[in-house]
């Protein structure tokens, strides 16, 4: 699906610019020996990119066979259409997995944003990111789901700034539980990626993305490679400098598996935490079937 996505593309680009004016049998143009957007999907899922992995060549793509053309209109088209496929595709495999449990959670995030969550001092309107995702852990324990805080963080380095960001993790069980399943819930995942000069391309990009995403870190950091790298191409295009804030190792790191754990739970009601606890992990099980 995805290849004959990029295939058409490609046709439409072509026939664009050069259907009536003259007559071309190129065979660079053909696609016979280019990589599917299976084959990328693939590679962005099993791999750990380099910087300069992670960045596609429009005009290698999937409509070619690693010959380029020289139309940078082309080249433009190819490379966001080309984005935006591999980016769907991505985010429908994220979306066949535990979309049962995704509900609940996304259930119990917009239960938590309808409550007073905020402890700070002076609250702003909407209240702290902080104090909302200690309040989304709560609930989600208190619905018996083992739910903790993960803080990560990283020193300052020629390549990159120092930081710490904070984002909830889900532990899950296949059946029987033979096999623990880690589900991270970044509360604002979509803000990640917003660029305030960013080309429109990039911008249609971030808007299919998901506000709080729920879901395994494979496809997590899968969406961050193709992101990171459609930020590089915009900000090229724009011809501004793109920060090393931007780019896929740091933004990687930010929901890193070297993460600490913090526990921020105290059952009120030990008995029912526990009830409630073995009922919804029943139920989660049912997902990784």
């Amino acid at each position: 699906m995805g290849k004959l996505i990029e295939e058409k593309a490609l046709e439409r680009s072509y026939h664009h610019h050069y259907h009536g004016h003259h007559h071309n049998n190129n065979p660079n143009l053909n696609g016979c020996n280019s990589p599917s957007l299976e084959e990328k999907v693939s590679e962005f899922l099993d791999n750990d990119f380099t910087e300069s992995d992670a960045c596609f060549n429009p005009a290698e793509g999937y409509g070619s066979d690693g010959n380029e053309t020289n139309d940078p209109v082309i080249q433009h088209t190819l490379y966001w259409e080309s984005q935006e496929a591999l980016l769907q595709e991505i985010l429908e495999r994220y979306i066949s997995i535990g979309s049962r449990l995704r509900q609940q959670i996304r259930g119990i995030i917009e239960e938590a944003r309808e409550t007073n969550f905020c402890n700070c001092t002076k609250p702003s309107l909407d209240g702290c990111p902080n104090c909302l995702r200690k309040r989304v852990i709560t609930l989600l324990c208190d619905r018996g789901l083992n739910a903790n805080l993960c803080v990560s963080k990283w020193k300052h380095t020629k390549k990159h700034p120092g930081g710490t960001h904070e984002y909830i993790e889900v532990i899950t069980s296949t059946q029987g539980r033979k096999k623990q399943i880690p589900f991270v819930i970044e509360l604002e995942f979509r803000d990640q990626f917003e660029i305030a000069k960013a080309c429109d391309e990039y911008r249609k990009l971030v808007k299919q993305l998901p506000e709080c995403y729920v879901g395994k870190a494979d496809y997590l950091n899968a969406i961050v490679g193709v992101m990171c790298d459609a930020a590089k191409r915009s900000m090229e295009e724009k011809k501004l400098h793109i920060g090393p804030w931007r780019k896929r190792s740091f933004m990687q790191m930010k929901w890193s598996n070297t993460s600490e754990r913090r526990s921020i739970y105290e059952p009120s009601n030990k008995f029912s935490s526990v009830s409630s606890r073995q009922m919804l992990l029943g139920q989660v099980s049912q997902e990784f079937l």
